[in-house]
């Protein structure tokens, strides 16, 4: 009977990790594509400012380089906690099959 409690345990935090995962999955679609608009816009900034000359253009290009950094580091934050949540599923499938 004990036996059955813990595997019962394990299966419903396999559960709670598979659907973390999804959810993670999905902020991580929508991050890609704020970074890649980002970048754009950075980078279109960038060429504005250094066309124009102009303090306003250069502190803007600065600004919107800053934003684009800030939503990579969320990118990369939302990938290490995937690749931490697949290896705690495979840990509680290891923890299943030897049960």
């Amino acid at each position: 009977m004990g036996n059955w409690l813990v595997r019962s345990q394990t299966e419903r935090q396999l559960i709670k990790t598979v659907r973390r995962m999804s959810e993670i999955r999905e902020k991580l679609v929508i991050a890609e594509e704020q970074l890649a608009a980002l970048r754009e816009d950075a980078e279109d900034l960038e060429t504005r400012s250094m066309v124009s000359e102009s303090p306003f253009d250069s502190q803007e290009s600065r600004q919107a380089g800053a934003h684009a950094e800030s939503m990579r580091r969320h990118r990369d934050d939302l990938k290490r906690a995937l690749s931490d949540l697949e290896t705690r599923q495979d840990e509680l499938l290891d923890r299943m099959n030897r049960q």
